[in-house]
């Protein structure tokens, strides 16, 4: 395990940058056109981003992040 000491500047940082990078991750996920090998990859990323996030957000923040039964399978 590793431990870091970060201000609450960094911190507010960190939780913008993962925020804005679960959101991207999201958006992409609902296109049509990536592949389903590449989607599984960026879900593998969601996870360890989403994992970090819940490290410096509230719990309420948390909830609009979680993808809780979220499987769509849409083959056509």
């Amino acid at each position: 395990m590793i431990g870091i000491l970060i201000n609450e500047k960094e911190k507010e940082e960190i939780y913008y940058l993962l925020k804005r990078e679960m959101d991207e991750i999201l958006f992409d996920l609902n296109d049509h056109r990536i592949d389903h090998v590449v989607k599984r990859a960026m879900k593998e990323r969601y996870n360890i981003l989403f994992n970090l996030f819940k490290r410096v957000a509230s719990h309420h923040e948390c909830m609009k992040y979680l993808r809780v039964g979220k499987r769509t399978k849409s083959r056509e």
